[in-house]
């Protein structure tokens, strides 16, 4: 008695949990067909889908196989395929050497040779052992170790780890005179990036002054059109110019009231400014040097190793590439990953590494097209179900704990910090988000209530909403994802 007594509540069980998942599905599917028609939305194209990576099965889809444009969501090809490629433990070197001769006065009669390997955070401002003082300091001992005192000579910088093509020629040109579409150079410098500080007029809409630079002696001609916004406006300056050349025009608002406000901008030429900032720290700081820096395209034979200046592991670098969306940072693993493969960082071998990639495991890729490592160009296209396929495919390989970690966990850290704040407990969800105008996505993983992963990618582009109600919306859809279990 006691036994079928068992078995009819394990039955009576079994039979409640069958309506109440299939209830669960038909409020995600009401949900994302209900955003499908309100206004904003109406006109957009909107991708869901969801797959139980413990199962290995999928979950639900809506337009799974539309393809559409994922901006920063891109970067999780990036990081993921470096890890695969390159390693947790990779760390990028730049090279200082020299040729010639040092007389017993210290005179080095010939050149200091900067090689670039495609170091994102070399000078970085973000830490203080990777600040240029900090990077100029341990490459001065270095010279002064193999007794040089004075260089009849002049500092020669290579790139030739990267093509000269900083920018891809999808992006947009709003985009890339700031710092998100600096672009990469095969000698990066302080994140190819620039700070202009700027001091607010006396009253709404007056002009606004440029105050300083940072780097300074950065090469720089700015023009401001800048104007004076409202209280509280943030920053609304979109600054133009050429990786090239040294002109920018800065145009917009920053608010009233602002004194030394910082607005980031891209640094033309970091490869040059690298070198010059170089000899320029060097003459003071007791080497002297007699000549200007100059770019060279061929490496000459006979150079003395001076020292080679590794950069943080790789871990670290896709981990903030991850947590904070940096484009230098993704452009710069996506052409490495280009270099390494076919020995020259482009990004047509950085797509080709990636999708060689996707061959390798098997991933049908049809409506996958990867142009760059970051998502800002528009042209980039990918489905949600091959996202879904995709970060299943790296739930099984071995570096999958680092690659996981390396993305925002909602609720604590990176991109994720503010969403989902009613999440009940016992559920988890990393993941990366993406934002253009237009364009809004999130991909990722969940720890699913009942120890289940799932991965789950959700895009919207089209929609004529602020992207503050766009995130509002896909926040919805992404909290029911999370609680199907």
């Amino acid at each position: 008695m006691k036994k079928t007594l068992t078995l009819l509540i394990a039955f009576t069980l079994f039979t409640l949990q069958i309506p109440l998942w299939a209830q669960q599905i038909s409020d995600l599917e009401k949900s994302v067909r209900d955003l499908q028609r309100e206004n904003g939305f109406q006109h957009s194209s909107i991708s869901v889908c969801v797959y139980n990576v413990t199962k290995g099965k999928p979950v639900y889809s809506y337009n799974s196989q539309l393809s559409l444009s994922p901006a920063s969501v891109n970067k999780l090809f990036t990081t993921g395929v470096g890890f695969a490629r390159l390693g947790s433990d990779f760390r990028f070197t730049t090279k200082i050497a020299l040729r010639g001769t040092i007389d017993r006065e210290g005179v080095l009669h010939g050149n200091i040779y900067l090689t670039g390997g495609g170091d994102p955070l070399l000078g970085s401002y973000r830490y203080r052992q990777t600040s240029p003082d900090t990077l100029f300091d341990s490459w001065t001992r270095a010279l002064k170790k193999k007794g040089v005192r004075r260089v009849d000579g002049r500092i020669c910088f290579n790139t030739n780890i990267f093509d000269d093509q900083p920018l891809h020629n999808t992006w947009q040109w709003g985009d890339v005179g700031n710092y998100y579409g600096a672009g990469v150079s095969g000698l990066n410098f302080h994140e190819n990036m620039y700070f202009v500080y700027f001091n607010a007029g006396a009253k709404l809409g007056y002009p606004v002054s440029v105050a300083r630079m940072q780097p300074k002696n950065i090469n720089v001609q700015g023009f401001s059109e800048v104007t004076t916004g409202a209280e509280n406006s943030g920053d609304n300056v979109i600054i133009y110019g050429s990786p090239t050349t040294a002109e920018r025009i800065y145009r917009g608002t920053i608010p009233l009231g602002k004194t030394d406000f910082a607005v980031r901008g891209a640094m033309p030429n970091p490869a040059r400014h690298c070198a010059d900032l170089f000899a320029s720290y060097l003459r003071t700081h007791g080497i002297s040097i007699s000549s200007n820096s100059i770019q060279i395209y061929t490496q000459p034979d006979s150079l003395r190793s001076v020292l080679d200046y590794y950069s943080s592991d790789y871990y670290t670098i896709a981990q903030y590439t991850n947590l904070t969306s940096n484009n230098v940072y993704a452009e710069s693993i996506f052409k490495y990953l280009g270099y390494a493969k076919y020995g020259k960082g482009t990004f047509a071998n950085g797509s080709k590494a990636v999708m060689d990639y996707f061959r390798e495991k098997h991933l049908e890729a049809s409506g996958v097209n990867i142009v760059d490592g970051s998502g800002l160009s528009r042209s980039n296209r990918v489905t949600t179900d091959f996202l879904c396929r995709y970060l299943q495919a790296m739930a099984r390989e071995p570096f999958f704990a680092n690659y996981h970690r390396s993305l925002a966990k909602v609720g604590e850290n990176g991109t994720a910090r503010n969403l989902l704040p009613n999440l009940p407990a016992g559920i988890s969800v990393r993941l990366k988000t993406g934002t253009m105008d237009g364009v809004k996505s999130y991909a990722g993983y969940i720890d699913a209530a009942n120890g289940d992963r799932l991965a789950f990618a959700i895009i919207v582009n089209g929609y004529d909403c602020t992207s503050r109600a766009a995130s509002d919306r896909l926040n919805g859809i992404l909290y029911k994802i999370a609680t199907l279990y």
